[in-house]
């Protein structure tokens, strides 16, 4: 009777609460995004600039924590026994080795102004491609060496030279990361070649196909000397030919040609 008992009642599968929390976490994030799309662009770029700020803030007093013991131990001479350049030299090593709340301004100005930018960019020009980056590059550069007194006295020349330093070093980020997250142009010519391997568990041997130049409109003219000739073995050949006659497309090609 007991067993009965347990045996009608219906245990419920657990939810892992992380994928629970990053399931909401999600979808608080598209209903954030969908809000701040139908926002006028004045709204858009000030909420963006706040939170981006405030997420750099956070990492930047993180980061002061680490090199706050570093920025104490700096000496600080009096500034008459010191050239400017001495001095601009030392103002640059208190900059960047600042405390917490030194470094979270920091990184508050320079990510805030480089979200904001890169907002209003994309919005007036309805796409983000390397030259918006490196506007909103430009712009926190130069608000960060405004802020963080970075250089030499000349802070409009410091400004101007931080900001093209950190519009090339994003231009090139941003082309590193495009070159990288695109497919080689290469890949449309074996879409269907690459997914008769991955069917038959051959998938590597699709780099013999691409040594030989056997694209997928070389898929019906296949013959077992063409695929012996890029070093394929005899059982994955007679498999590939198998599936050639087998399909319906490719043996209506084969028809046609003959």
């Amino acid at each position: 009777m007991e067993r009965g008992k347990e045996q009608g009642i219906m245990v419920m599968p657990q939810q892992n609460p992380l994928e629970q929390l990053q399931t909401k976490f999600k979808e608080v994030e598209s209903g954030f995004r969908a809000w701040l799309a139908k926002q006028s662009l004045a709204v858009e770029a000030a909420v963006v600039t706040t939170t981006s700020a405030a997420q750099g803030a956070a990492i930047g007093a993180f980061m002061g924590t680490l090199t706050s013991d570093v920025s104490s131990s700096l000496p600080t001479p009096p500034q008459a026994s010191l050239n400017p350049q001495a001095m601009a030299s030392l103002k640059q090593a208190q900059a960047l080795s600042g405390g917490p709340l030194v470094q979270a301004r920091n990184f508050a100005v320079m990510t805030g102004v480089n979200a904001g930018i890169s907002c209003v960019m994309k919005r007036l020009r309805g796409k983000e491609d390397v030259q918006s980056s490196m506007v909103a590059a430009f712009g926190s550069g130069a608000m960060f060496s405004l802020v963080s007194g970075i250089g030499g006295p000349n802070q409009a020349a410091n400004a101007v030279t931080s900001g093209l330093f950190f519009a090339l070093v994003q231009g090139g980020l941003f082309q590193l990361g495009q070159k990288f997250s695109q497919p080689p142009a290469e890949d449309v010519y074996y879409c269907r070649t690459r997914s008769m391997l991955n069917s038959l568990g051959l998938q590597n041997y699709e780099k013999n196909f691409k040594k030989g130049l056997l694209t997928d409109s070389t898929l019906p003219l296949l013959t077992d000397s063409a695929l012996r000739d890029v070093k394929i073995p005899p059982g994955p050949r007679l498999l590939i030919l198998d599936h050639i006659k087998r399909d319906p497309d490719l043996r209506e090609k084969q028809g046609r040609r003959a």
